[in-house]
């Protein structure tokens, strides 16, 4: 058996969960406010993995996501540690924001520091507290307000690692994106913690494509990292679509935009993508897509400006057709409901 856990003000044995709260801030109304997580810590020894999620307050997915899955069956049975932080940034969350009171962006304050903004202590304690004592991480997204995104991991550009447990995971997309600086994803590299990147769904919405397909994912990067067996764990149908450029598009004029094509649709270059018209229907703008590849993302406004971003391309590694495409993006055969929800 491996040793208790400790975390906050609180130990756990071994075979035991439990939920901590660690002290952030006080309000201005005197309401505490705190970084809360549930810790399953198992009785053998075994990797310490993270799962976060509203790190931006209205990307709530990510908040179902992670309570689904402390209800999954396979975790009855864990080696190594988790913890699960189903909310990041109270703040946001409580006031169906993306960022902090202060205005910040959280992801992009780390790693904070003790005595900085609102927005770097709080990442100063999530790094210090959580992030850093894991060996691997996966933070939940999802679109902003008004967009959609496909299911789709992120992976940090040449990273072996990183690929291993990216193709674990198996969404149906996966992208290589570059580090952005303050990013989660910068500060727990730089600590040696690899962290995965989950996007899916779209801001202040609940999206059940997004949320069994990440629930999915997570428990087979758990299996694959040998925490738990493989009885009650879903298998993927194929191996995700590995993309390492992707494009947003943007609209030529603005007026009201029909979308022709949805996330997850396959499409080839220059095939028409949405029509723009102007609201007296004297003009119709195409937009047409720049490369052929597989739609990630898109908006879901039907009011748009010149400029505005409305379909989002990755670029597959190798060249497919639209038919091999629509076999790799179907959903992994799922567990049974009642076991989680």
């Amino acid at each position: 058996m491996q040793d208790p856990f400790e975390i906050g003000d609180i130990s756990i044995a071994p075979g035991h969960r439990a939920s901590v709260d660690l002290p952030v801030s006080v309000l201005s109304d005197h309401t505490p406010v705190t970084l809360s997580a549930e810790v399953l810590h198992g009785r053998k020894p075994g990797p310490t993995v993270f799962v976060s999620a509203a790190i931006h307050g209205d990307e709530v997915i990510g908040v179902e996501i992670v309570r689904r899955l402390l209800r999954a069956q396979p975790l009855t049975r864990l080696a190594g540690t988790l913890i699960a932080v189903p909310v990041v940034n109270t703040f946001g969350f409580l006031n169906q924001s993306r960022y902090l009171p202060d205005r910040r962006d959280l992801n992009r304050c780390f790693p904070g520091h003790g005595d900085g903004s609102l927005a770097a202590r709080l990442a100063n304690i999530f790094m210090t507290e959580i992030v850093t004592r894991c060996d691997v991480g996966i933070d939940l997204h999802s679109a902003a307000v008004g967009r959609t995104n496909l299911p789709q991991i992120r992976l940090t550009p040449n990273d072996p690692r990183l690929a291993e447990l990216g193709r674990a995971f198996g969404a149906p997309v996966t992208l290589t994106s570059r580090v952005r600086d303050g990013s989660l994803r910068e500060a727990a590299d730089d600590a040696g913690v690899d962290v995965l990147l989950y996007e899916a769904g779209e801001g202040l919405r609940f999206d059940e494509t997004a949320a069994r397909a990440g629930v999915a994912g997570i428990l087979r990067v758990l299996h694959h990292l040998g925490m738990i067996a493989g009885r009650g764990v879903p298998k993927a149908r194929g191996p995700s679509v590995f993309c390492e450029t992707s494009t947003w598009v943007r609209t030529p004029s603005g007026g009201l935009l029909r979308t022709l094509k949805a996330a997850g649709d396959y499409v080839s270059e220059g095939e028409t993508l949405g029509i723009v018209s102007d609201p007296f229907g004297h003009v119709d703008d195409e937009i047409a897509a720049p490369a052929a590849g597989v739609v990630i993302g898109r908006t879901n406004l039907p009011v748009v400006n010149e400029g505005d971003a409305c379909f989002h391309i990755a670029v597959p590694a190798r060249p497919m057709g639209p038919d091999a495409m629509s076999d790799h993006l179907e959903l992994p055969q799922l567990y049974d409901e009642d076991e989680i929800i």
